[in-house]
């Protein structure tokens, strides 16, 4: 049986869904302001692989992932500028046009990894209507209060505060001696529903509302979202872990306040990806894009690599170094797969049982709170086997369906180089011999050009393909 770490009680539970085999999931998806950067892309690859698993248990699953294109501000405390409107200015073009252009990167960036595309996308410019009604209803129940520059949730009603994840003792620490200019609020943690837009100023997103013109809060997107797509309850909810405090504590309080039943059952939450240690993040300057990674002759799909290598709650400390060594993993695994045979439509009986005791320990593996490192680890030790080519075939393309490496599409295919390419090597190997470096390194920038990069190996050069990085937006 399925087994994951539920936030809510820290524990790791069965998983049973709500409604019969039909699993609901919501996954909190980016503010489109800037490029998604890896760290950011981990999240998203942890909760791909939670939908996997839950496919390959024979689940059908229904999975909704947000874009944020309004209301997100620069300080969680309800504080500073929307990011989306900072940057739209900051880059002399509108609000919706950078919007677009970076969702449009983000699911590129999706594809790239492998991602399986959620069902639903919804924008939360689209649900404006739902957001005030929401806000209104809250009203009508107590739970609000107006201030000049918005209607903020007042947490000093909702009794459950914090609870959700344990967090009691350190929100009335952070409520003894806090240390921020809360302007009207009551409470540091009161947070906001709907901001008004301040006297003078004409923002590029801003509408009517019973309370003024203005724009809703972060935290309210989701709650609209998620309920009007998936219901309330729904089986999962999943994000960073940078989201426990702040965004996924309030959008329980005024989900759990406004309609008196629980969000959702399980909340699932991925560690950070850091960097020397520390966060990667667009505040900490040290952000790294999958147009970089393909930049430096890697594949998204390394990356991806990378993170299967650790376990989704424990922190993944990147580097150059851990990511080449992820690429040779996977260009070592891809050789392996196209050196096998397809896997048979039918297998016989003596085949099924050897590929039933390899599946089964995958499966206990993945089910075991997405153990994908074990997982991967089964998959190297089948792939190296090399004792029976049809049954390894098999078991890696069952594997594949939860790793999505792409191994399925390249089993029994080998690579194909076009001619002018193995010419540009040749020439290359003769001018490495004829030590006319700078030649030799021409001759790879030309390949790269054509979308071919090489490794030189003891055997010899070695070509794959790579991908091309899409253009960033620059000011008119």
């Amino acid at each position: 049986m399925l087994s994951l770490s539920n936030t809510l009680t820290k524990q790791i539970e069965p998983f049973r869904p709500l409604r019969g085999r039909s699993v609901r999931m919501y996954s909190c998806g980016p503010t489109v302001y800037a490029p998604a950067h890896i760290g950011n892309m981990r999240a998203y690859l942890f909760a791909d692989v939670l939908r996997r698993v839950l496919l390959l248990n024979g689940y059908r699953v229904k999975h909704v992932m947000n874009i944020t294109d309004v209301g997100h501000l620069t300080d969680d405390a309800d504080a500073g500028e929307d990011k989306l409107e900072r940057a739209a200015a900051q880059q002399e073009k509108t609000a919706a046009e950078l919007a677009d252009f970076y969702t449009q990167a983000f699911l590129r960036d999706l594809t790239r990894l492998n991602i399986l595309m959620p069902d639903a996308l919804p924008r939360a410019t689209e649900y404006i209507t739902e957001m005030i009604a929401l806000v209104e209803r809250l009203e009508q129940r107590g739970y609000t209060y107006t201030t000049a520059d918005g209607v903020y949730f007042d947490t000093s009603k909702f009794d459950a505060y914090g609870q959700a994840f344990g967090l009691e003792k350190a929100l009335a620490g952070d409520q003894a001696g806090a240390r921020v200019a809360v302007g009207e609020k009551r409470s540091p943690h009161d947070f906001a529903l709907w901001k008004l837009t301040a006297p003078g100023i004409k923002r590029q997103q801003e509408w009517e509302s019973p309370w003024g013109r203005g724009f809703p809060g972060w935290h309210i997107e989701c709650s609209v979202m998620s309920r009007a797509l998936l219901g309330q309850p729904f089986d999962i909810h999943t994000g960073g872990i940078d989201h426990v405090a702040v965004h996924h504590t309030n959008e329980i309080a005024q989900s759990v306040a406004a309609y008196g039943k629980p969000l959702a059952a399980f909340w699932l939450h991925s560690a950070f990806l850091t960097v020397n240690g520390g966060r990667m993040g667009k505040s900490e300057g040290n952000l790294i894009t999958v147009d970089e990674l393909i930049a430096h002759g890697i594949e998204p799909l390394a990356l991806r690599v990378l993170v299967l290598g650790a376990h989704y709650r424990s922190p993944l400390n990147f580097t150059m170094e851990a990511l080449t060594g992820a690429q040779h993993s996977l260009d070592h695994l891809r050789a392996i797969c196209r050196d096998l045979p397809k896997p048979p439509a039918r297998v016989n009986a003596q085949l099924n049982a050897k590929v039933r005791k390899w599946s089964d320990a995958f499966l206990t593996a993945v089910n075991d709170d997405l153990d994908t490192p074990h997982a991967l680890a089964l998959t190297w030790e089948v792939a190296k086997s090399g004792r029976d080519k049809t049954a390894t075939s098999a078991c890696l393309a069952y594997a594949d369906a939860v790793l999505g490496l792409g191994l399925s599409e390249v089993i029994g295919k080998q690579l194909v180089v076009p001619e002018e390419v193995m010419a540009l090597v040749t020439a290359r190997e003769t001018a490495r011999i004829e030590k006319d470096w700078a030649r030799a390194d021409r001759l790879r920038s030309q390949m790269e050009a054509l979308g071919y990069t090489l490794e030189d190996t003891k055997n010899g050069p070695k070509v794959r393909a790579v991908e091309k990085g899409n253009t960033m937006p620059t000011s008119r």
